[in-house]
């Protein structure tokens, strides 16, 4: 092991992701899991997977979608809208001319 390697970085890539995905279960650490599903359609496509990577970001969003769905508290989407309303205003525009309704 060089000066410039960490002993996290001689572990085999199937530890490295059981370890990191315990630890951010258990500190409950969503962000690192938001992170992951950002990523995994470029990883995808890096490594040569085009249809996967399109079908990632149709998983994600289905997943995203089904969380969403399962809480139809008023009250909780009602705290949500402001997100909602700033991914609208920084995005949508760019939708709307493309096209795209959703």
């Amino acid at each position: 092991m060089s000066e410039d390697e960490s002993p996290l970085e001689l572990l085999e890539t199937q530890v490295l992701r059981d370890r990191a995905v315990a630890l951010a279960h258990h500190r409950w650490d969503i962000r690192f899991f938001w992170r992951l599903l950002g990523m995994l359609p470029a990883a995808e496509a890096a490594a040569g997977n085009l249809e996967a990577s399109e079908a990632g970001v149709a998983q994600a969003s289905g997943l995203f979608y089904d969380a969403l769905g399962a809480d139809e508290d008023p009250d909780v989407q009602e705290q949500l809208r402001p997100i909602f309303i700033d991914y609208l205003h920084r995005h949508g525009d760019a939708a709307e001319r493309s096209g795209d309704s959703a």
